[in-house]
């Protein structure tokens, strides 16, 4: 059965913007535990029904086959592993989830919290938790709960974890009877704690500055901003009735808050858009009647409510919000909602919807500025369940993948090695053979959409310490289907070239900076004892049994950076009394491959180098060739904790692919050129950008950001005319000589000249602004977008941790009450 559009479930659909957060310093995952009651393994041992009797229930079949290499353990080697896998049962902790954190970078410090059913300490009455802390990368752990006198943490804050070895634990107070709420903090790592007791209750997370650790910022249950300095050891509050806020460049700190009532506020878009560049000590108000705002790359965006009865609309800022531009998006209406895919200093990639509930729209990227948006992608997926499958390939620079809906309702998968410039479907993949049954003969990737409908436990996986590794769910065929299992597929070279590596869904894992990949099958009702490994990017496996005893298995988990070797199995089996306990193993993967890499382990390799065509050009990808030194497929070696990824750079010669199509053009269906958009009535095009009037003239082109080509190709790139909004810069008067000059000397003749003047003067400035009036709305009704917006939430890393960014300026002040939590722009 071929997904159709109607399975794209959703009551509505809401603009999310997606923001990845990469911490260096500290990952968070969180393991639950499935409930296998008597009922439900009765209801597992029961016969299915025979497909022919119920076509509707048959099981999902298998794609066109595949060889997967498969190699024997040996006894050496088994001996090995079993000398080096260390098991961890948490005996009498029957917690129904545990929350596993790294602290710093190449520590070895684990920290596991875990909640259990009743109170272990007769002070805390609604439930207690239980740390455990490792110091060997998870090998083994202790209890060490008496740091934080066993009190209960809250689920949903869990481990927040900043830069270097800093951690924070909120505990679960309640609100009455208590001033504020507890975190216990270290700066040991989690060897000991300190007990703070809080002026305030939290409303969310506290939220770390991205390279200063000592920095902290919290949101109070009544709206209130706190800013510390210390660590949390002092508190100030900085700010009233304050809706949201977010960490800018350097110590800029923005945030959102309303001098009325907070949620009838933001319903009407009342709120006010703060900067504070030194800590809260001054404010300056950068924008007011916003909607919503958010921050990601170099990027600050916010929207606007300008009048109550008209859409609202999206701005951008490129510096820090001193100055900020209405974003400019050709062919949107009323009926369409926004998404903010992705975005660095150099570009973002804007998901806007169709009209009525079509599951689908157009991508789109714009220029450095943020302002100018070019059409990437039509009939770009985006579901009803708030997902997209949009991804970015880290593991090469330039590659982004997702999927689109077809007209026919099928979903097929689609990549671009020029971020977003142009998109082509992915290869077949070289291992597997479709037949004659099936037209079109391609690989489509499982994304969010897919792991949200539980048909895969994982999407796709890529490192920039693993240069050109991919491994994905997918299946082969003409589209994406449901009906057909999953497999896993990798690609050595970004996503150019595919191949077929493990038959079904699978949980996997990036070791070693690529040099290993491990895995566990998928067993959704099932438990496991076995763990695959492949030394050669997952062209062969080999299988070990970790465990005598299987466990219904809960996640697999690595040190964050993909340099370490060890990982480790997360589950829990019944004990003896039924109950279920929780079960940590870990396998250093060290032991086995012993040898260090040399330099005859490893090769030069083109990036982007694709057979045949033409030689100068082959490689060459935003305007660089870029030629690494990676590992050999076939070296067993181990690159080690200190590998670095090194790479040589030399520019191409520009061409038409280094190149978007400016605001108004298109590239035309069967050429590379770039052609006006039939409704584009003039090639002039006049935008008010940060208090200026800018007259841009294109030729069609535009620069796609971060391409660095040199020569070659070149159009007539936008020129700028820079005058004052609303101002025509008038010529110089001629100048004439003294003898030319008519002298007005009576009172008569001066009063006729004051009339004659005042009367022209009138008749050019209605001239003016009629020309003006007419000219805009020509040019505007043909291009100007209407914009919808409500709230955007920012959905951050669990570790609450900001990304880095480049320092920016600003400062003023105002009170402000409370708004809602609510965080979704539509």
């Amino acid at each position: 059965m071929i997904w159709r559009h109607l399975m794209l479930l959703g009551v509505s659909v809401v603009l999310l913007m997606r923001v990845e957060c990469r911490i260096k310093e500290g990952k968070t995952l969180t393991f639950r535990r499935t409930q296998h009651s008597e009922s439900q393994d009765q209801m597992r041992r029961r016969p299915r029904r025979d497909a022919s009797s119920s076509p509707g229930l048959s099981k999902p079949s298998h794609g066109p086959p595949f060889t997967s290499c498969r190699l024997l353990l040996t006894p050496a080697e088994h001996e090995v592993l079993d000398d080096n896998t260390h098991e961890t049962g948490f005996n009498g902790d029957d917690g129904s989830y545990v929350i596993l954190t790294w602290v710093g970078d190449d520590t070895g410090v684990v920290l596991v919290l875990s909640t259990i059913s009743g109170p272990v300490h007769p002070l805390n009455e609604g439930g207690s938790s239980r740390l455990y802390r490792s110091t060997d990368y998870g090998k083994s752990f202790h209890d060490i709960s008496q740091s934080i006198n066993h009190t209960f943490i809250k689920e949903e804050f869990g481990v927040s974890v900043g830069p270097g070895i800093s951690v924070i634990l909120t505990a679960d107070t309640p609100v009455l009877n208590n001033p504020g709420g507890i975190i216990f903090t270290s700066t040991d790592a989690g060897a000991t704690f300190k007990f703070i007791q809080l002026p305030f209750h939290l409303a969310q997370p506290i939220v770390y500055h991205f390279l200063n650790p000592d920095y902290l910022v919290a949101l109070s249950i009544d709206g209130g901003l706190w800013l510390s300095l210390d660590f949390g050891a002092w508190w100030t509050k900085v700010h009233d009735g304050v809706h949201s806020f977010s960490w800018g460049a350097g110590i800029n700190l923005f945030f959102s808050c309303s001098q009325v009532d907070a949620v009838e506020a933001e319903e009407r878009g009342d709120l006010i858009l703060k900067r504070t560049k030194d800590l809260g000590k001054t404010f300056t108000i950068i924008h007011e009647d916003i909607y919503s705002f958010g921050y990601i790359g170099a990027f600050l965006f916010f929207s606007v409510m300008e009048d109550p009865r008209s859409p609202r609309v999206m701005y951008f800022s490129s510096d820090q919000g001193d100055t900020f531009s209405q974003a400019l998006l050709p062919s949107a209406s009323t009926e369409q909602f926004y998404s903010i895919l992705d975005g660095d200093e150099d570009m973002l990639f804007l998901h806007v919807d169709n009209p009525g509930d079509t599951f689908f729209g157009t991508m789109y990227t714009s220029d450095d500025r943020g302002i100018l948006f070019s059409k990437s992608l039509e009939r770009h997926l985006f579901d009803g369940h708030r997902k997209s499958d949009f991804t970015n390939i880290t593991s090469l620079r330039g590659v982004y993948l997702t999927n689109k809906l077809d007209v026919d309702g099928r979903i097929k998968s689609v990549i671009s090695f020029n971020r977003g410039g142009t998109w082509r479907p992915l290869k077949k993949p070289e291992n597997i053979n479709c037949g004659d049954k099936i037209k079109s003969c391609n690989l489509h990737i499982h994304g969010e959409h897919s792991r949200n409908n539980h048909i895969v436990p994982m999407v796709t996986l890529s490192e920039p310490a693993a240069v050109g590794l991919v491994i994905a769910h997918g299946s082969v065929g003409d589209s994406l289907s449901s009906s057909q299992n999953p497999d896993v597929f990798v690609s050595s070279d970004g996503g150019y070239n595919w191949r077929g590596t493990l038959r079904g869904p699978h949980h996997y894992t990036i070791l070693d900076s690529g040099g290993l990949i491990v895995a566990v099958e998928a067993h959704r009702e099932g438990q496991v004892k076995t763990i695959k490994f492949s030394t050669d990017e997952g062209q062969c496996w080999k299988l070990y049994n970790f465990t005598d005893q299987p466990f219904f298995f809960a996640g697999l988990a690595s040190e964050p950076g993909t340099n370490a070797m060890t990982v480790s199995v997360w589950g829990f089996r019944p004990e003896e009394d039924g109950q279920p306990m929780w079960v940590a193993v870990t396998i250093d993967f060290q032991s086995l491959i012993t040898r260090e890499c040399n330099d005859n382990d490893y090769e030069e390799w083109l990036a982007h180098s694709t057979e045949g065509g033409d030689s100068e050009r082959n490689g060459c990808v935003l305007g660089v060739k870029e030629t690494y030194r990676r590992l050999k497929k076939q070296s067993l070696c181990r690159n080690g904790r200190s590998f670095v990824v090194m790479k040589k750079q030399s520019p191409c010669l520009c061409t038409r692919e280094d190149f978007l199509c400016d605001f108004g053009y298109y590239r035309h269906i069967n050429t590379s050129e770039c052609v006006r958009q039939p409704n584009a009535a003039n090639k002039t095009y006049e935008l008010c950008l940060n208090g200026e009037e800018d007259e841009l003239l294109t030729e069609g082109y535009r620069k796609v950001p971060s391409d660095r080509c040199e020569g070659g190709f070149s159009p007539q790139l936008i020129k700028q005319t820079v005058k004052a909004c609303g101002i025509k810069p008038s010529p110089a008067p001629p100048a004439m000589s003294t003898s030319s000059v008519t002298h007005f000397d009576t009172p008569r003749e001066k009063l006729v000249l004051i009339l004659v003047c005042a009367g022209a003067v009138i008749i050019v400035l209605i001239a003016i602004v009629s020309a003006v009036i007419v000219v805009k709305r020509v040019i505007y009704r043909n291009r100007t977008p209407i914009y919808r917006f409500s709230n955007l939430r920012l959905q951050d890393d669990e570790n609450s941790t900001a990304a880095d960014h480049e320092s920016g300026t600003s400062s003023n002040s105002t009170a402000c009450q409370q708004d809602s939590d609510d965080d979704l722009i539509e």
